[in-house]
């Protein structure tokens, strides 16, 4: 039998009522009692890292989580980490930064009602997690509703329904059907050495949801509280006013002062591409980054990973360039 660690991190999955609402109260203990004879096919070893709901998931528990994984990484055929779902595509994705060439299967759970529901999502997502993390195939996945996601592809896009989570510009990894689990080897990205836990991360970048008339002033607010990192959800393929409200100047500004600006799209699917309009143009030419078909949950963890690594603004768009863990497509320019 395959060796599976299950790492528990608390989320909806193994919450219960209380009279303060829904709070993660079960252990990995219990979360597999309600999985009856679907983890007999498993070695399973259990280790109960943290209890909470995903929400109150941080940077800093990101590097609990990783350091947990990369010293597992040689005992273990696969690592299963169950955690809530309204934060799991973006650890999901840091994760691919942390442990990249990871050479075992690290698959992301949870579910949107509770395991002891009795109309619970809770269990096919752990066998689906539970097949994935025994399939011997390296990387960072996230498992749900019979889907295998590729770690820096996942965005949550539903509240409620148990088809909650979608691969963003990325085909599936692997699905579940009445044949088993099938895995998609041409969306799996090449290792390209060894596993090293590169944890270190930067907490000082800011998102920004462009809209209409935004205050550019806003950046001098971000300068002065010494943000290191912005990622800017812009229109459509990429475009950001200029006109009465200048945020291009301020864009210089901000490279001028050492700021790292990566700018992806507002639109879920399809890429941003700076050089199709004048505005584009003029933003690339104050210095930003494209972040053509990446995720913003990919973009913001990539860009906190990178000011981990890296203290020059050059290196950090080097890093950005490239492709590595399968969070872009490499062939834009």
């Amino acid at each position: 039998m395959k060796k599976i660690l299950l790492l528990t991190t608390g989320g909806t999955i193994a919450s219960r009522p209380t009279e303060g609402g829904l709070s993660p109260e079960m252990d990995g203990a219990g979360l597999l009692s309600r999985l009856g004879g679907a983890a007999d096919s498993y070695a399973l070893t259990i280790r109960d890292l943290l209890r909470l709901d995903s929400s109150n998931i941080q940077p800093e528990e990101w590097q609990l989580i990783a350091r947990a994984v990369y010293e597992a990484r040689d005992g273990f055929d696969g690592v299963v980490i169950t955690h809530c779902t309204d934060t799991m595509a973006y650890t999901a994705s840091v994760l691919s930064f942390m442990l990249q060439n990871i050479s075992i299967p690290v698959v992301l759970t949870g579910a949107q009602l509770p395991i002891e529901h009795p109309l619970t999502d809770a269990l096919e997502n752990m066998r689906t997690a539970l097949a994935m993390a025994s399939s011997g195939v390296g990387g960072v996945f996230l498992a749900f509703d019979r889907k295998v996601i590729l770690g820096t592809r996942a965005v949550k896009t539903r509240t409620t329904d148990f088809d909650a989570f979608e691969s963003v510009n990325w085909p599936l990894a692997g699905h579940v059907d009445a044949g088993g689990l099938h895995i998609c080897r041409e969306a799996i990205p090449e290792r390209k050495g060894e596993c090293l836990l590169r944890e270190k991360l930067c907490r000082d970048v800011f998102l920004i949801k462009l809209t209409p008339g935004l205050n550019p002033e806003i950046f001098d607010m971000l300068l002065a509280m010494h943000y290191r990192g912005v990622v800017i959800e812009a229109f459509g393929a990429g475009g950001l006013h200029f006109i009465r409200r200048d945020l291009i100047a301020k864009l210089h500004a901000a490279a001028r002062a050492g700021v790292s600006v990566v700018v992806c799209s507002q639109c879920l699917y399809e890429r941003s591409d700076f050089s199709l309009y004048e505005v584009g143009q003029r933003a690339l030419a104050q210095g930003v980054i494209q972040g053509y078909d990446m995720t913003t949950e990919a973009a913001v963890t990539k860009l906190m990973w990178a000011l981990g690594q890296t203290g020059e603004s050059e290196k950090v768009r080097e890093l950005f360039q490239r492709s590595l863990c399968g969070e872009v497509a490499v062939d834009q320019e």
